[in-house]
């Protein structure tokens, strides 16, 4: 009896083995990447990608939303087209009816909202070029935004400063109610009030707040600095806050910002009420808008002795006293 030879066999079917397993996993894959649904009426599905969001928790995000079969297996799809690069951040309309392919191509291009942030701190003409660096952009058919005509419609102070999710075709007007409104979700009326036991109106304490989100480094110096620049008030002195005449002077081309440093020869040259260094108490209007830390801050300003301030060249802030004291700082720290 002749005895069958076992390898050739073996090596055979690891070789069929090798052939067929790359085309299973091969169809596998591309039925992971079928729509996970036939139906004939289409439900669109709202799906938000949120900033900074990584592939692996949007895929995880689509496939328990049931948009996709496999999260796995998008991944490796968007890394096949090589688009997790352009992958937007916003509001997308969705179908589970939609393939994955149709799904990572819509991700790149389709959003129905973008995300917006507004930091503290920027004034109404900063607020609207960067609103509008992010609406318009090349696949935004439906770009409405007016950056002049936000400007008008804006009121400076009162644009609260935050995360929005904006419509592709948001109109100025629309833009300037959704953060006028937000303002007055976000700030409650008892804060404001809270500004009158330091003879404060609420509309004192807006601007105020717009002063200490220029002039403060920290949350923690802003209470101090508030109660600093109450002091000088109630001393007769002027505040001679740097920011309120860079405010007035307007954007600095030669130095292509908003904010420039101010001379010595523009303390006096800057004709405008909202120069601290020749008006006595607070500017007649916000310089920028302010977040909730400042505005809480200039409606509790902290009791203190100090009437001066200065920031060294590493942001440490430096108190005094006395001119005397302040100008002892200044030859120390600057």
């Amino acid at each position: 009896m002749k005895t069958v030879k076992k390898w050739p066999v073996l090596f055979g079917v690891i070789f069929i083995l090798l052939i067929i397993s790359p085309v299973i996993l091969y169809k596998y894959y591309n039925i992971l990447l079928e729509p996970p649904s036939k139906s004939p009426k289409p439900q669109q599905v709202s799906f938000v990608v949120t900033p900074g969001q990584p592939l692996v928790q949007i895929a995880a995000n689509l496939e328990k939303q049931h948009l996709i079969k496999n999260a796995f297996a998008f991944r490796l799809l968007v890394a096949q087209m090589r688009i997790s690069q352009n992958i937007q951040f916003g509001d997308f309309s969705l179908s589970p009816n939609m393939s994955a392919k149709e799904i990572a191509s819509t991700l790149t291009h389709g959003a129905i909202d973008v995300w917006v942030t507004i930091p503290e701190g920027l004034r109404i003409e900063e607020q609207a070029a960067r609103i509008e660096q992010k609406l318009k952009f090349g696949s935004n058919t439906d770009y409405k935004f007016d950056k002049k005509q936000y400007i008008q419609l804006a009121k400076e102070g009162y644009m609260f400063p935050d995360t929005y999710l904006i419509p592709k075709d948001a109109t100025a007007q629309d833009v300037a109610n959704r953060l006028l409104e937000t303002f007055s979700q976000k700030i409650n009326q008892s804060v404001l009030a809270k500004g009158q036991d330091s003879g404060l109106s609420p509309e004192d304490v807006v601007i105020l707040a717009s002063l200490l989100e220029k002039e403060a480094k920290t949350s923690a110096e802003k209470p101090i600095i508030a109660g600093i620049i109450l002091n000088r008030i109630n001393a007769g002195l002027p505040l001679q806050v740097d920011a309120t005449v860079s405010y007035a002077k307007g954007y600095d081309t030669a130095q292509n910002t908003w904010w420039s440093q101010v001379t010595t020869a523009e303390y006096q040259d800057i004709r405008s009420p909202y120069n601290t260094y020749l008006h006595l108490g607070l500017p007649p209007g916000p310089i920028s808008s302010p977040g909730l830390d400042s505005i809480k801050a200039a409606a509790n300003p902290a009791p203190t002795d100090y009437y001066y301030y200065l920031h060294d060249s590493s942001g440490k802030i430096h108190y005094a006293k006395t001119s005397q004291e302040h100008q002892q700082n200044i030859q120390k720290y600057l």
